[in-house]
Order: structure tokens, then sequence, then C-alpha cells
């Protein structure tokens, strides 16, 4: 089969890392399948697969056991079922399907991402999307929604059952009615997905973005508002707090963020639920606007992977900083109903044949228009 390949001699920029080449179809162990991939989500996983940063995921895969010297990376897909393990049950091969990166054994816990068993298919474990074709464990199949493209149902899974987790899964500390959530890159993937389900839960989803563009287009697709975060000065790691005069300074531009959201809602009401992924640049503002016993729920550092906040605002106001990766069984197929059902729409924007792959990740490295999901092109191109 034709994979997008990447080795560890071209970690990298994602423009240059992946390469067609190709590569045997992977075999089956008895609780996998084979699915022939017609559509794969772009995310960030294809991003720090392809620079060998925070991991090496050939190393990590040859420290596991695994012979192969080339990493298949992608996490989401969409495409029809072509070979059953023989304990698979509940799925034939003709199913039209979409994938989900969670992997874990049989026997792991109720939450599953939990698990000590617990990996991420495309990342963590080899022969992801990107190929002709892909290997799956039987619980990361779930069925296709009927009105959508093979594209659009490549796109939202990953995404939307990590914002559904970080909304739903960290209990009291749920989205509810009238809850007001500040959502960081709203107009991204994940983001749009964020947006649509808090409206979906009665909240009231306010957006951080980078350009007007992105935020007509949050506002287009749900949110009450968005911020523009070029407006302000106060990013990164929140440095000498004992320096009155440099405090001051990151207060006050922390301080009107905050009043910002309040304009926003209407009244003078903080985030009961921040949803946070840039990391090193935001948390500390994360942490100071969120409410007094709310929540900073946090699932990646795209900007960088040190945490700075000041801790007064965290003990004396009592919020919750809680760490959140991917979802379980429970939460995908939660969340994969509701686009079955119409309410949450995928949000696709771009569309990049196969042999575009690299450009579409070095879009999304280099933050460039970003708006939605993007997916590519793969059987459903023939």
């Amino acid at each position: 089969m034709l994979a997008q390949l990447i080795r560890a001699e071209r970690y990298g920029q994602p423009s240059s890392a992946f390469v067609i080449e190709l590569v045997p179809v992977p075999s089956l162990q008895p609780d996998e399948c084979l699915v022939k991939v017609m559509a794969a989500g772009v995310n960030h996983n294809g991003v720090w697969a392809a620079r060998g940063y925070p991991v090496d995921v050939i190393e990590l895969q040859r420290s596991r056991g695994e012979p192969y010297d080339f990493h298949i990376a992608g996490s989401d897909a969409s495409g029809i079922v072509v070979a059953v393990g023989k304990e698979v049950c509940g799925i034939s091969v003709g199913d039209e399907v979409v994938l989900h990166c969670g992997w874990w054994d049989r026997d792991a816990v109720a939450d599953e991402i939990m698990d000590k068993s617990a990996k991420i298919w495309g990342y963590e474990v080899n022969f992801g999307a990107f190929a002709e074709y892909t290997r799956v464990r039987e619980q990361a199949i779930l069925p296709k929604p009927a009105h959508l493209s093979w594209e659009q149902a490549a796109s939202y899974m990953l995404c939307g059952a990590t914002a559904y987790r970080m909304l739903h899964g960290f209990a009291p500390h749920t989205v509810k009615p009238g809850d007001v959530v500040l959502i960081w890159g709203g107009s991204g993937g994940m983001g749009s997905m964020a947006i649509q389900l808090v409206n979906a839960a009665g909240g009231i989803p306010i957006a951080v973005v980078s350009s007007d563009e992105k935020a007509e287009y949050c506002q287009q697709i749900g949110a009450r508002g968005s911020i523009n975060r070029q407006k302000y000065k106060h990013w990164g790691t929140l440095e000498d707090i004992g320096d009155s005069a440099r405090y001051v300074q990151w207060l006050s531009e922390a301080k009107r963020f905050q009043r910002e959201i309040w304009s926003l809602v209407g009244e003078k009401k903080n985030p009961n639920i921040v949803i946070e992924h840039p990391g090193e640049d935001t948390f500390p503002t994360s942490s100071f606007v969120c409410e007094a016993g709310g929540m900073v729920v946090i699932c990646a550092g795209t900007s960088g992977y040190i945490g700075t906040f000041d801790i007064r605002y965290q003990w004396m106001r009592q919020k919750r900083f809680q760490g959140s990766h991917f979802a379980n069984s429970a939460q995908c197929v939660a969340f994969n109903n509701l686009v079955v059902e119409g309410l949450v729409n995928p949000c696709l924007t771009r569309v990049f044949d196969f042999e575009d792959l690299p450009e579409a990740h070095q879009i999304m490295l280099d933050n460039r228009g970003l708006l939605g999901n993007f997916v590519i092109r793969i059987g459903s191109q023939t």
C-alpha cells in the first residue's frame, strides 16, 4: 500500500518529514480490523510525530518491541472495513465507519483512557490513518453518520471527543445551562467542536482567536463573542511576581482581558470552565480569569510546556486545574451520536489531496488561516 511515511532522519518540518512510500499492508491481531481509508483528519498528532518532538515516536515504538523503522501518523479517519480479526464481534466487512484514536486492552478499566494500556493510535501506535489501509482495534470503530461525506466524517472525531471529555468528563465541573466557557483557539478544530458542544448544553461559549476573520467564523458557528488575543501584550510565562512594576503591568492586561469577557457575556460573570490547550503562553491568564470554584481543563501545550500562574488566585478562590487526554469509549460514542443526530457539524473547511498532506501539516504548525477542520482525501479521490 501507499503511505505517507515519517522516518527519523527526516524529523523536522512537516513539509519535508512526510514522504509517500510503498509498504506492506499491516497484518491483524485477533481483536483488530483492517479498514480501507477513504479520508483522514489533520491534527497536531501528525505535526508532533513529524517533528519527532516532544516524543520520538519511532524510538518509542521500538522500545515496545515494534520492528519498524518508520511511522505512519494519522489519528482520525473514515473508511470501509475490509477484514476483521477472528475475535471481533459486531463489525462486518463492508461497514462504513469512522475511527477514533483510543487504543487500549479489552480488560481496560471503565475509564479506558486512564488505563495503563491506553495509547493513541497514529501517534504511539503505528499504521495510522495516512495510508491506503489502516489497522485499528475494534473498540475504535463507530458508525459513519449517513448524512456526511467521507471527508466530513474523517474530520471531527479526535477534536470532538477531546472537547466532549473536557466539558462533560470531570464532575462536578461539567458544562451546565448558563455557564460561561472560555475556549482558546476557538476557530480551530477543537475550538469549533467545543463551541457547538457548549451551545448544545445551554452554555455561553466565548472564543479566543488571533484575527478578525477567525472571530467572524466563531460567531457563525455559535460563539457568543470572540476576543482577539493580538490586542493584548501579556502572553508567555508569568515571571517576576516579586517585581511589583512588572507584575502590575501583567495584571493590568489580564484584568482588561477579563473585562472583555464580561462585556461579551453581558454581565460580570467569569468562565466556569476554561478550555486550555496553548499552555505556556495562556495558562497564567486562564488561571486568573477562571471563576472561583471553576475549572481550567488542559489537553495540550501547543505554545510550550512551562505552566506558570499566581498560586494565590488558585488556592484562595479554590480553582481546579484538570488535565485531560482524549476520551473513553462512552464519551466517544456520546459525541459521535451528537454528530449522527445533526447537533454538531464537523466544521470541515479544507480538503487536501494525498500528495499535499505534508503542506496541510505545515499550515497547521505555522498557524496559517486555521478555521475548523482539515482532511486528506485518500480512497475517496479514486
